[in-house]
């Protein structure tokens, strides 16, 4: 709710089940609480989210949490409810009643086997969004299989152009798991305005394999236009050199000085503005090519770049071209683009604190809240079904004794 003196968040009203776990989904809807949802993380109490014990912990006297847990679960209420209970599934039924929307990740075909799926959920509410990230989409021949985020790497074809010439690697975050909570979010709030509209609810159906390809680039038309199968380039780029990776006197920096108005910034600040005239690289095309570049070109920036630190680097020249340092994660925690930005949040758990990364979606009038902590399970229990269900406090506890919270 919004308080006196602050500003209304834009998703103040809407109410989200959240039977997530892990990343995808956690992510999704924990943009959404930022926003201004009212999320409720639902968990079976014999099964809760797993990434509750990752590691590294907040500790607080005899209490932990997990910081991996805390980074995509704040702002979240907390409930158990065992969906395999006939109980459960009438009571998540109830839940549903009063929601605007029903957030899973669980493999396709589950919910409906459970019997809470999105055909018998919508009879109950017929505006209800009902978003499910899965590792394949509901349907096909792949819909039934398990899925990590390696999955929808392998299959995209992500793993195939990342990573050094020569072997696949692996994109070093969860990338595809990413990719599907930003599609899923996109598609739910499409999703959820339309339902204001018209009274009709949908299924948002978003898959991991399609997100991780989504994330190619031109891979595709390369190959159905250009007829090349994309392979790993390194930290080179397929259509513009100088861009990549170069090495300063104590690291390394990531330099496009490719344009000829770049270049020419470049040859002017080292002293040698002859070159931006040298018949053989004055040109973007003649700089690209390879022979060329590795010849004359890339030997010229290794010796300018090696006489200055990345930071020197970066404060001669980021106004005037693209130039950055590499940074390390410790590093990056003192930037002070991204300290400004506030990308980097105090999370307290008890007397314990940690920094974790903000919401990059900066809105003007109705800002995203990143202050609530991440719930404890079922530390709303009491409070949630006495408000939407009217279930008082002795009534849970036989639930609870019968394996239904």
């Amino acid at each position: 709710m919004t308080r006196i003196g602050e500003k209304m968040r834009p998703l103040e009203g809407v109410t989200v089940l959240d039977l997530t776990r892990v990343v995808a989904g956690p992510y999704a809807t924990m943009i959404l609480s930022d926003l201004g949802a009212r999320v409720i993380k639902i968990e079976n109490p014999n099964d809760p989210d797993y990434t509750r014990d990752f590691e590294p912990y907040l500790v607080d006297e005899d209490k932990k949490q997990s910081a991996f847990f805390a980074q995509y679960n704040r702002n979240k209420e907390a409930i158990t409810l065992n969906l395999k209970e006939e109980d459960g599934k009438e009571i998540f039924r109830n839940l549903v009643i009063k929601a605007d929307i029903v957030f899973e990740n669980y493999r396709a075909g589950i919910m409906d086997k459970l019997g809470v799926g999105y055909e018998n959920l919508k009879q109950y509410n017929p505006k209800l969004v009902y978003t499910a990230i899965s590792g394949f989409g509901q349907k096909g021949p792949y819909s039934k299989w398990p899925a990590y985020d390696n999955s929808g790497q392998a299959l995209s074809g992500l793993w195939s152009i990342n990573g050094m010439p020569g072997e696949p690697t692996r994109i070093g975050t969860i990338i595809g798991d990413e990719a599907a909570t930003f599609f899923a979010t996109i598609g739910t709030l499409s999703a959820y305005i339309h339902a204001q509209k018209t009274g009709e609810g949908q299924f948002v159906d978003v898959a991991q394999l399609d997100s991780s390809l989504a994330l190619t680039e031109n891979a595709v038309s390369n190959y159905t236009v250009g007829g090349q199968i994309q392979q790993p380039l390194g930290n080179d780029h397929p259509l513009c050199r100088p861009y990549g990776k170069f090495k300063a006197k104590d690291g390394y920096v990531f330099f496009g000085g490719y344009t000829d108005r770049f270049w020419k910034t470049t040859c002017e600040f080292f002293g040698e503005p002859e070159l931006i005239n040298d018949p053989e690289i004055d040109t973007m095309p003649k700089r690209f090519n390879e022979e060329t570049y590795n010849r004359r070109v890339l030997p010229k920036i290794n010796e300018w770049f090696s006489h200055y630190t990345c930071q020197e680097l970066q404060d001669a020249l980021a106004e005037k071209l693209p130039l950055t340092a590499i940074h390390s994660m410790d590093q990056v925690l003192e930037d002070p683009q991204l300290n400004f930005r506030e990308m980097f949040i105090d999370y307290y758990y008890g007397k314990a604190h940690g920094k974790l990364f903000g919401n990059p979606i900066k809105l003007s009038a109705t800002p995203c809240d990143t202050s609530g902590g991440a719930p404890e399970i079922g530390q709303d229990n009491e409070k949630i079904y006495k408000e939407f269900l009217g279930i008082e406090k002795k009534e849970l506890e036989k639930y609870k004794e019968k394996g239904v919270l």
